[in-house]
């Protein structure tokens, strides 16, 4: 991930209030029938996309679905589950093709006047070149090659270099603007769960899906119902997954 020097300040949240905010978030199975309005739909996504992404590219998209119709026609798509039944799901995409439009985008979007000049040499060039995988990702099996040779000499970054490292790529940080999304919405006072249990052919066929997106999963979002939460948290002890050297 390249960064670029800033003196903006960092801004420092409670960490009482984040931890009870993360503690507080559950995957909850049963919702109400009240609907989300569509300003806590619109900040939380504006939550989401604060994520930090690879290069800031933000390979992402999402889908917001209300209506009535169209949720009836995804709850067999989610397979029959009860979390599918619900006001609001939210299709979380990740999305490897939408890189060059991204580097555009941030030259045409800089927050200041002026792009600085390594910003635009990064974005107009090297960034071109590391994630561009060509025509059936043959400029990739390049790059895999060009990175072994030059690799023997000093540290560089190896990755993406394939179609398939592309896809890893972008959900790598989609994941990231989930997680938010999820925090967002229970800041406002409304349950999600996230879904990976679904159909993704059926579910091509009933949203209109760009073929080279990736669904990460389908977000279930409203009120919690009764019995929504279906067992006690379990998490396993931090020991078994954490390395202090």
């Amino acid at each position: 991930m390249t960064s670029f020097p800033t003196d903006e300040p960092v801004a420092q949240a409670s960490p009482t209030a984040l931890r009870a905010l993360i503690e507080s978030r559950r995957a909850v199975r049963r919702f109400t029938a009240e609907p989300v309005p569509d300003a806590v739909i619109r900040d939380c996504l504006e939550m989401a996309v604060l994520a930090p992404s690879s290069c800031n590219l933000q390979p992402w998209s999402f889908q917001v679905i209300r209506d009535p119709a169209l949720l009836a026609r995804l709850h067999p798509v989610c397979l029959g589950q009860n979390a599918a039944r619900v006001p609001l799901l939210i299709a979380v995409l990740a999305r490897p093709d939408t890189w060059r439009e991204a580097c555009d985008n941030i030259l045409e979007y800089w927050p200041e006047e002026q792009v600085p000049a390594p910003v635009r040499a990064f974005y107009s060039g090297t960034a071109q070149f590391q994630y561009n995988q060509g025509p059936l990702g043959l400029l990739g099996l390049f790059k895999r090659l060009l990175v072994r040779v030059v690799g023997l000499r000093k540290a560089l970054m190896r990755r993406p270099n394939s179609l398939a490292e592309m896809r890893i790529w972008a959900v790598k940080s989609t994941a990231l603007a989930a997680g938010n999304l999820m925090l967002a919405f229970q800041s406002h006072g409304y349950a999600t769960c996230p879904m990976e249990g679904f159909d993704e052919v059926r579910l091509r066929k009933v949203l209109d899906i760009p073929r080279r997106a990736i669904p990460v999963m389908i977000l279930a979002v409203g009120r919690q119902g009764e019995r929504g939460v279906y067992n006690p948290r379990l998490r396993f002890p931090l020991e078994r997954h954490v390395s202090w050297l």
